[in-house]
């Protein structure tokens, strides 16, 4: 339980709100966030849905800096952000591992784009500029493991050394393409 949220436990990244209105403060980001810092993998999730079989799938995520978001798509989905707290490039990619295009992304207060909506399958990742970002997502369900599709160009999240390599080349990358806007 985040404070005065009652949640179920899915798995150590993924909570389930179990209140029939969903309502989140700043006390439950604070928690998110403590939950995420303690986490193997630097991340969590709060699903504001009932289960994976529900049509629309919303969540409030949270991911540490050097969280390894490796690049998918979705398939026949869409799927959108909206920044609560942090930085964040999200790196868009063609068929073949090439950047088709980056949108830097912050809060509000920020110069950067706040929301985003992909409307079809593509290739994307996210590379976290800030120390934590939180933000809020928005799918079509229900969830189905096959529909996600793992870039084969990109190394899997296992692989630590292949993995810090990529993510250096990433940021190398937006640096080049005029990425790290000015908030």
């Amino acid at each position: 339980m985040i404070d005065n949220l009652k949640t179920t436990k899915f798995n150590d990244e993924v909570l389930f709100a179990i209140d029939t209105i969903v309502k989140i403060d700043k006390k439950a980001i604070i928690g998110l966030k403590q939950m995420a810092k303690l986490n193997k993998r630097r991340r969590v999730r709060l699903c504001a849905h009932k289960d994976i079989e529900d049509s629309i799938h919303e969540m409030l995520i949270v991911h540490e800096k050097d969280c390894y978001v490796r690049p998918h798509m979705h398939v026949n989905k869409t799927e959108s952000f909206h920044i609560i707290e942090g930085t964040v490039d999200v790196i868009i990619f063609d068929e073949d591992g090439q950047i088709k295009d980056i949108i830097p992304m912050g809060d509000y207060g920020t110069n950067r784009k706040f929301f985003y909506r992909l409307p079809h399958s593509c290739y994307h990742t996210l590379l976290i500029q800030s120390d934590v970002l939180v933000f809020h997502e928005v799918t079509n369900g229900p969830f189905k493991q096959s529909e996600t599709v793992w870039a084969s160009w990109s190394p899997e999240a296992s692989d630590e050394t292949a993995v810090s390599q990529y993510m250096g080349m990433m940021r190398s990358a937006v640096e080049r393409k005029g990425g790290y806007e000015n908030d």
